[in-house]
């Protein structure tokens, strides 16, 4: 998806690139199902409680999905909503402030398949589009 152009105060233009993801693996349910799509907005600022889009650490190809829990001397401390799933800064420490690359503005889960029944696709349409909002007050680092 091409990103927008934003000028900022001082008058430099800005790239603000929107993007879609898909989301693959458990770290962050409930907030983030495997197979959910997201609207990510690449540059933007980050605050704690945001679910980010970074590089890992030791394996910069590969794309996750985490929680910017604090920031810290270094970069951001971060984690997944699934505790038991791992594969964050408990793992690997604090992320580079460079490899969080955006933050997730909005989640869509597609219609499962043989998910027909007007229950369920009330259901669905109820929630199907959702923003991804901060965590509780009750975010931790560990």
């Amino acid at each position: 998806m091409p990103g927008r152009r934003e000028v900022s105060g001082d008058g430099r233009a800005a790239r603000r690139a929107l993007r879609v993801v898909e989301v693959t693996g458990p770290s962050m349910v409930p907030t983030l199902y495997h197979g959910d799509l997201l609207l990510v907005r690449y540059g933007a600022s980050v605050h704690p409680g945001d679910v980010v889009i970074l590089r890992h650490p030791f394996q910069q190809d590969l794309l996750v999905v985490k929680r910017a829990v604090e920031r810290r001397p270094g970069g951001w401390w971060v984690r997944g909503d699934n505790t038991f799933a791992g594969g964050d800064s408990t793992d690997y420490g604090v992320v580079p402030e460079e490899l969080v690359l955006a933050r997730v503005l909005a989640r869509y889960r597609p219609l499962a398949q043989g998910q027909r029944s007007v229950s369920a696709v009330a259901g669905w349409a109820a929630s199907a589009l959702r923003p991804v909002r901060s965590a509780s007050s009750r975010l931790r680092a560990r």
